[in-house]
């Protein structure tokens, strides 16, 4: 019964350690996850800037795993290179020593004074960020607690025979250690933690250096493996290119670090004659050790994984990029004609959501405009797409002629995509409140809002033509399409203004309603025609800079 009261006890403490550890991560996350994502994105030009964000994102977020999961992102997406994302990965491995560094010390007579200090902050409720902190304090304090109940706990099982039994079978077998260890790890989902619990036995004699530092191999090799086993990649192996190289960095230093543990024990138990230090200090040198020796093969080594991780290609998904091919990089006129290739695709994608848009203004099928909502991911996805292949050309290699033209398909792209945004910010959203409602247009409406889809769809393949031929003719043609739409609104809204007047109420909302689409009609023709008209004739110098008459234009500004 002892034996199971005991068992209880010690699977309590751990879980303890474990929610102060979790508490700790999300209170941070909560507090400053948008400002470390962006932080971690500009850092990421070179691997010793990406070294340096891994190693500070992960010792204020003390989550290896947090920081390569923002690192995965950006590299899936395309953002940034292999490479500084594997330098991302060596800086968090050594991050997330830190916090073990400071626990090593004897500071868990500060545990009551952090969970109140920590309990007075959550409870401002009026300051977000005090109150995530007051988290994370409060979490600092249950670990510093767990900590000093561990050690109290081992002190009653130093003289166990059973115990020692077990610990000694193990220590025999480092290996069994290494993998006793990483199982733990993974299944807790804490370095940290699971180092800590080794430091406490460690700290009570019931193992050795030896078998502590086997142990703490261990736990670096088994936090390594969540991404890998846990990680979502849609059967893509490039998006598995990160974790396996961090995987794989760990394993090649775990046994590197098996086949010298002697040695390593002896010099790491002259440094210091506390345990607890010891295996604090035995886990920061591994990690820092290990990026110093990969630092300078990244590239490499990113090379290889590419190589051997390729991207699958999946035709059938419209939101992959088909023809942006990296070797045309080398030759930036070819590259520009891949990326106008590309850009042209999204024209095909708004053609589909502006037609679906058109049936929906007449249709009660919910699920067709939650299927064209959808659709907006693939103009973000592929004008994201356009935007990192065409950032990453060498600006050296390029001229003056090629520049503008990058620019031209830029502005294109982005346009484009804003238009989506339209379309899934606001014209469906409208139209989906007519469903909603059970309201129904008059045959007058339907055929007036059915001319300016049609027209809008016009206009989408009059925009995709000037991109390509940059005929100044064409760019009058569709600059002269906005004052149709500018038209439309202005006697929608007279006539509107009328039935107000006239106290109409049946047709009062869908009067309304159908002021609202037309607006939204003519905001995506606007970014139709900025994005390929207003160019041409601003390059030919037949663009007004204002709609002022003369004299008013030579007014100043007020």
């Amino acid at each position: 019964m002892a034996f199971i009261i005991g068992l209880v006890g010690l699977a309590g403490h751990i879980a303890l350690l474990l929610w102060g550890t979790r508490m700790v991560q999300t209170g941070i996350q909560r507090a400053f996850g948008p400002s470390l994502r962006t932080f971690l994105g500009r850092a990421l030009s070179n691997r010793f800037k990406a070294f340096m964000a891994g190693l500070g994102v992960t010792a204020v977020l003390q989550s290896s795993t947090a920081t390569g999961l923002m690192a995965s992102g950006f590299a899936a997406g395309g953002l940034v290179g292999l490479m500084p994302a594997l330098s991302v990965m060596l800086g968090a491995n050594v991050g997330t020593t830190l916090i073990v560094q400071v626990l090593s010390f004897d500071v868990a007579a500060l545990y009551p004074a952090l969970v109140l200090a920590g309990f007075i902050m959550f409870k401002r409720n009026g300051n977000p960020q005090i109150h995530d902190l007051g988290r994370v304090v409060i979490g600092l304090g249950f670990m510093l607690l767990a900590l000093h109940q561990l050690l109290e706990m081992m002190t009653q099982y130093e003289g166990s025979e059973a115990l020692s039994y077990v610990l000694k079978s193990i220590a025999t077998t480092p290996i069994l250690s290494v993998l006793l260890a990483a199982v733990l790890t993974w299944a807790a989902h804490s370095s940290v933690a699971i180092v800590l619990l080794i430091m406490s036995l460690a700290t009570k004699g019931l193992i050795d250096p030896y078998q502590a530092f086997a142990l703490v191999l261990g736990a670096n090799l088994g936090t390594s493996i969540n991404p890998v086993v846990e990680g979502h990649s849609d059967g893509d192996l490039a998006s598995k290119r990160l974790p396996l190289g961090n995987l794989l960095t760990r394993f090649v230093g775990v046994v590197a670090a098996l086949a010298t543990l002697s040695p390593l024990t002896a010099l790491m138990s002259m440094l210091s004659d506390d345990a607890s230090r010891s295996v604090a200090n035995f886990h920061t040198a591994f990690n820092l050790l290990l990026a110093i020796l990969f630092m300078p093969f990244l590239q490499p080594y990113a090379d290889f994984l590419v190589k051997m991780l390729p991207q699958r290609i999946d035709d059938a998904d419209p939101s992959k990029p088909r023809y942006l091919d990296a070797g045309a990089k080398e030759t930036p006129v070819v590259a520009l004609g891949a990326a106008s290739r590309e850009a042209l695709r999204l024209t095909d994608v708004l053609r589909e959501m502006i037609i679906g848009a058109k049936a929906a203004v007449s249709s009660t099928d919910r699920r067709a405009l939650a299927e064209l909502r959808k659709k907006d991911n693939i103009l973000d996805s592929l004008n994201t797409a356009i935007k990192t292949y065409l950032t990453s050309i060498d600006p050296d290699e390029i001229g003056d002629a090629d520049r503008g033209r990058m620019d031209e398909i830029l502005l294109f792209s982005m346009n484009l995509e804003q238009a989506g945004d339209v379309l899934d910010q606001n014209l469906l959203p409208h139209l989906a409140k007519r469903v909603r409602r059970g309201l129904t247009f008059s045959k007058p409406g339907q055929d007036e809002l059915c001319g300016l889809f049609d027209r809008l769809v016009t206009n989408l393949d009059t925009a995709a033509a000037l991109f390509m031929s940059q005929d100044e003719r064409l760019a009058r043609m569709l600059a002269g399409e906005k004052v149709i739409f500018r038209r439309a609104e202005r006697e929608t809204t007279a006539a509107h203004f009328d039935r107000l007047r006239r106290g109409g109420l049946d047709t009062m909302e869908t009067s309304s309603l159908h002021l609202d689409i037309i607006r939204d009609l003519k905001s995506i023709n606007s970014h139709l025609i900025a994005a390929t008209a207003y160019p041409v004739l601003e390059k030919q110098g037949e663009l007004l800079q204002s709609r002022l008459s003369s004299n008013d234009s030579a007014a100043p500004a007020l």
